[in-house]
C-alpha cells in the first residue's frame, strides 16, 4: 500500500465513523430509494463505511458487497449486516484505486456516496468503477461540492484552515464535485460525456440532541475534524476551531425545536451510463 492510501486508511479508522454515520441513516436510506433497486440486482458499495446506503439497498433484496479502506468501518458493517440477518450483504476491505479481486463488469450498480471521492488517485478511481460495472449498469457517486455553503463542505473548509499544508502531490477529495473534473476522469476511463448526468441533491444529518452535540461528535469521532483540532492544540487555536464550528452547525439547523438537529448539506449527484 503506497503511503497515500495508508493516509486513506489512517484518517477513516481514527475515530469512530459510526458515530457520524448515526445521523446519515435516514437520508442515506431515502437515496438509495431513488435508484431503482430490484432484487437481485449485483450492487458494489464503494467507501461503503459502516453501510448507510448498503444495507438499505440490501434490504430491498439487492446481493451486496461493500467495499471499504478502513477495517473498523468493515467489521461494523458486517456485525451491522449479521444483526439485521442480511445474508445478501457481506463487507470487505478494499482500495477504491484498485479493487483487486473483484472482476469486470460483475455490477449492475456501483455507489459511493461520500466515499471514494476521498480516495488519493482520482483518474483510477473512475477507471476502477467503469471496469467493474457491466454494460447497461450505472455508476452513482455522491460527492461534496467546493465551496459549497451548507455543512459538510463547510466543515472541510474550516477544518483546512487549522492544518499544515497538504503533502505534495495531494489531491483534493472536494475537486469531486466540479463537474468539469468529474468528466474528465470518467473521460479518461472511456466514458463520453452524453453519458454523464449530474444534478445538486441534499443529504440531511439528523441528530437527536442539540446542534452543539452533534459538533462534539464530529470532533471526537470524524478523522478530518479530529486531525484539525490536533493540529490547532499546537497553535493554541482549539477553542477558536470549536466555537467555528458551533456558530456553522447552530447557523445551519433547520429544525423547529432548537434542542434537536436537521441539518441539510448539498452534493452533487453523477449518474454515469456505462
Amino acid at each position: 500500500m503506497s503511503p497515500e492510501q495508508e493516509r486513506c486508511r489512517a484518517l477513516w479508522e481514527k475515530g469512530d465513523f459510526t458515530r457520524v454515520a448515526e445521523s446519515m441513516r435516514g437520508s442515506g436510506e431515502e437515496l438509495v430509494r431513488s435508484l431503482g433497486i430490484t432484487p437481485g440486482m449485483r450492487v458494489l458499495d464503494l467507501g461503503c463505511g459502516d453501510g448507510t446506503t448498503a444495507l438499505p439497498a440490501a434490504r430491498l433484496g439487492a446481493d451486496v458487497l461493500g467495499v471499504d479502506i478502513a477495517r473498523n468501518l468493515v467489521d461494523a458493517g458486517n456485525g451491522r449486516a449479521r444483526s439485521e440477518g442480511l445474508t445478501n450483504c457481506r463487507f470487505r476491505e478494499g482500495d477504491a484505486c484498485d479493487l483487486q479481486g473483484l472482476e469486470d463488469h460483475g455490477f449492475d450498480l456501483v455507489v459511493s456516496i461520500f466515499g471514494a471521492m476521498f480516495a488519493p488517485r482520482p483518474f483510477d478511481v473512475a477507471r476502477a468503477m467503469v471496469r467493474v460495472t457491466r454494460p447497461g449498469g450505472r455508476i452513482v457517486m455522491g460527492n461534496w461540492i467546493p465551496n459549497d455553503p451548507t455543512l459538510v463542505a463547510q466543515i472541510l473548509k474550516i477544518s483546512a484552515a487549522y492544518m499544515p499544508p497538504p503533502p505534495e502531490g495531494f489531491v483534493s477529495p472536494m475537486s469531486w464535485g466540479l463537474e468539469g473534473q468529474v468528466t474528465e476522469r470518467f473521460g479518461a476511463a472511456g466514458i463520453t460525456k452524453d453519458r454523464l448526468s449530474f444534478f445538486r441533491d441534499t443529504f440531511t444529518f439528523d441528530y437527536p440532541a442539540p446542534p452543539a452535540e452533534l459538533v462534539t461528535v464530529f470532533r471526537r469521532y470524524y478523522g478530518p475534524t479530529m486531525n484539525a483540532f490536533e493540529a490547532a492544540e499546537k497553535t493554541g487555536r482549539q477553542q477558536a476551531l470549536h466555537d467555528e464550528l458551533a456558530a456553522l452547525f447552530e447557523g445551519q439547523n433547520r429544525h423547529a425545536r432548537r434542542d434537536l438537529t436537521s441539518i441539510p448539506a448539498t452534493f452533487l449527484r453523477v449518474t454515469v451510463s456505462c
